[in-house]
């Protein structure tokens, strides 16, 4: 794992559920935007939104060039920096299907360069290129650790568009597993 080192300050961007639970102490939230990354349930989860037998899919990363992703990007409370590494690290590398790394994000302030986790198209959690509709059959039926898959995509769908982020995927995904969901 890279080491991640900090000047004055330590920046993450969110683009899931870090946008609506950061888990860490936040000093300021700014939009931001990343370059060549599209947001995607391309990761099967098997702690926190299913389990092994029955995986849910997660939302990661995914390197796609020309392409771009709309998150949150959140400047960690000064003094909170350690934690707020070690909290991420729990959460986030729980299966070691994200790597770590540290990217710049435009926001309108300017760019900064913050911790982001993006998929490891090279693990066996991996699924990039599913079909949404496929997406939508696992999301609606996949329960975790930390609850039904549905509800993570609910409250990412519902905090994007709050913020004013369009997520044309995520919404069609969010009505699909609605409906499946009310069968």
């Amino acid at each position: 794992m890279q080491e991640i080192l900090w000047q004055e300050t330590l920046w993450v961007f969110g683009y899931g559920s870090l946008i609506w639970d950061p888990g860490f102490p936040v000093a300021e939230r700014r939009i931001a935007t990343l370059k060549d990354w599209h947001r995607s349930f391309c990761m099967r989860s098997i702690h926190h939104r299913g389990t092994v037998d029955a995986p849910g899919l997660v939302l990661a990363l995914d390197q796609a060039e020309g392409a771009s992703c709309a998150g949150v990007a959140f400047r960690v409370e000064p003094g909170a920096e350690a934690a707020t590494l070690a909290g991420l690290r729990a959460r986030e590398l729980v299966s070691s299907a994200y790597l770590e790394t540290v990217l710049v994000v435009e926001t309108t302030e300017g760019p900064v360069s913050a911790v982001t986790y993006v998929i490891d198209a090279d693990h066996d959690q991996y699924c990039g290129g599913l079909p949404l509709a496929e997406q939508a059959e696992i999301i609606a039926h996949a329960v975790g650790g930390r609850g039904a898959n549905r509800d993570y995509l609910w409250a990412t769908v519902a905090h994007l568009a709050e913020l004013g982020i369009n997520d044309e995927d995520m919404e069609w995904l969010g009505d699909e597993v609605r409906g499946l969901a009310d069968r």
